[in-house]
């Protein structure tokens, strides 16, 4: 299946039950998910760098040993701002991403709700699902172009520090910008060059939004105030990074799959992935199941804080109260 036929079916699925309400409110969802994504990418990118970093690595070529290891080597050879390698897609791009991921979510609960009636786990899960399908529109490009960025540096160390990983008579190159990448990939895949890994990123977010959508609903509610009333902001904050940092070492495994098979560029001794099913193999022969852990604690200490920001900006209604401002609100 291409990457053209599932953005249809995707648009094909979605249009027909968009209603007014939804469309309301995406103005103020796309703030909120815009100021929480802005403010959550600044305060963790440099751990999201160590974790791909970490995760990218293969048994022969282990530069880094640790998450402390990898941003003292980064700061050491490449500067403090050689941690926010690849930021400036992730500062673009978060804005619609997290936008949809919790616009969608909310949307299919109001969707499969019935008369305002409590959703059924299964349904919480659904709605999870559609969120993660949908998000993948703008993730897939997003982590295709900020995985190479943010393993440009990995592969300099290694030919300054490990020069026998590196494929002899090869040149330094420059590090290229994301608006160069874009321009490279389009001219020589088109738009399906942005969309590598698309499947490996739907087997990650689809079953992270199954699992974190459901679970901070239910950890939310446990600090209710009442039977109605809204739980306290701090407990909506604690319940996204508790239900953000789970899920994602749940999917973590998925997301070594997806980084690996996403990155262009790699040493002399590193392998190749033509696809899921290859990639596991691989790793399972070359370096065993405790591969696919790689970088989750890090991919936990990046999610949690991300999500439980998410919420309490949510909370409070950053978005709406911004968008009062304007006439005719």
């Amino acid at each position: 299946m291409t990457v053209a036929t599932v953005l249809l079916l995707l648009s094909d699925l979605l249009l027909p039950v968009v209603n007014n309400h939804i469309l309301s409110v995406l103005p103020a969802k796309l703030i909120n998910g815009g100021i929480a994504g802005l403010i959550g990418v600044s305060c963790v990118f440099p751990i999201d760098l160590a974790k791909t970093r970490l995760q990218n690595q293969q048994n022969g070529s282990r530069l880094y040993t640790s998450m402390s290891d990898c941003l003292i080597k980064t700061i050491r050879s490449e500067g403090y701002f050689g941690m926010y390698r690849g930021s400036a897609v992730n500062l673009t791009l978060v804005t619609p991403e997290k936008a949809i991921k919790l616009a969608a979510n909310d949307f299919f609960r109001q969707y499969l709700s019935k008369d305002g009636q409590k959703l059924t786990l299964v349904k919480e899960m659904l709605a999870g699902c559609g969120a993660g399908t949908c998000q993948v529109i703008v993730t897939t490009p997003m982590e295709m172009l900020k995985i190479q960025l943010q393993d440009a540096g990995r592969i300099e160390a290694q030919r300054k520090l490990m020069p026998e990983t590196v494929v002899p008579g090869t040149a330094p190159t420059k590090s290229p910008t994301a608006m160069q990448l874009t321009r490279e990939l389009l001219k020589e895949k088109g738009i399906a060059g942005l969309y590598k890994g698309l499947g490996a990123t739907l087997l990650r977010d689809v079953p992270f939004s199954i699992i974190y959508f459901p679970l901070f609903a239910n950890l939310n509610d446990l600090g209710k105030r009442g039977a109605e009333g809204p739980a306290p902001f701090y407990v909506s904050f604690l319940a996204g990074c508790l239900a953000g940092s789970t899920a994602a070492v749940a999917v973590n495994p998925v997301d070594v799959i997806k980084t690996r098979i996403q990155s262009m560029n790699r040493g002399s001794t590193e392998e190749t992935y033509s696809g899921v099913t290859d990639c596991i193999s691989k790793i399972m022969k070359n370096e065993g199941p405790s591969a696919f852990l790689k970088g989750a604690y890090c991919r936990a200490l990046v999610i949690a804080p991300l999500f439980g920001i998410a919420q309490v900006v949510y909370f409070f209604g950053v978005g709406e109260y911004i968008l009062s401002f304007l006439p005719g609100n």
